[in-house]
């Protein structure tokens, strides 16, 4: 009577490579409802008095140190970011679901358009309708309803986790991490600077970007790394075709 053979043990180094893996994603987990959890216990604190909540104060004072004068550098890069946030922000993310497309990553593409719909459309909006905070006096460019979350701050902390995920290697993505913060901090100070915002609309848009976009890729990452692994199949299966023939 035939037996079959046992499977031999995993190796030491898969099983901690497997256990590495569940800690970054349990991780990804708690860090990405932290961040929703701060953005929604900051939206709650305003809307219980959106004239004064309790870091008004700051607020005013942070807004007092964007004062001016506006004009020079300064000007041009704030108008460089807001043009970024807003109709211009959408070539990006556009061209990278076009790229997606075309490399037949049918994962991420869905990955990209529903995160980044679901975070700017579901999060913030839904923020800003909820909070209704007003905004500070005399904007210096054109602003939509709600100071509630900064939709600017929000679109750049999601934007940096969305591309970070698809396409920068899991080894380089320390320094991107490091990157995109101050990406994201510069469009924070860019929305203060345009009086657009309160400070703590930018960190409340922040958070809850960076928060949307970290529960989103712990909920699809088991998909997205089996994508993975079949584009790299592909790939090999290419690369060794020309040197059979």
């Amino acid at each position: 009577m035939s037996t079959i053979p046992a499977a031999p043990p995993a190796r030491p180094d898969v099983r901690a490579s497997a256990a590495d893996g569940s800690r970054r994603r349990a991780g990804t987990l708690v860090l990405g409802a932290v961040l929703l959890g701060i953005a929604a216990v900051l939206g709650v604190v305003v809307r219980r008095d959106v004239a004064r909540p309790p870091f008004q104060e700051l607020d005013e004072r942070w807004l007092s140190w964007m004062g001016g004068p506006h004009e020079g550098l300064y000007s041009a890069v704030a108008a460089g970011l807001n043009w970024f946030g807003g109709p211009l922000g959408a070539v990006v993310p556009l061209a990278l679901l076009s790229f997606l497309l075309v490399r037949r990553r049918w994962v991420s593409a869905g990955f990209l358009f529903g995160v980044y719909m679901g975070g700017n459309m579901l999060v913030v909006q839904a923020l800003k309708h909820l909070v209704d905070r007003p905004r500070p006096a005399d904007p210096l460019v054109r602003v939509d309803h709600g100071s509630f979350p900064s939709g600017h701050a929000a679109g750049a902390a999601l934007l940096v986790v969305i591309v970070g995920v698809l396409l920068v290697p899991a080894a380089r993505r320390r320094a991107w991490w490091i990157g995109g913060a101050v990406f994201t901090l510069a469009m924070m100070w860019s929305r203060t600077w345009l009086h657009a915002h309160w400070l703590s609309d930018t960190a409340a848009g922040a958070v809850a970007g960076a928060g949307a976009g970290l529960l989103a890729w712990w909920i699809c990452a088991p998909a997205l790394a089996r994508e993975a692994e079949r584009t790299r199949g592909r790939r090999d299966v290419a690369e060794r075709a020309p040197a059979a023939g």
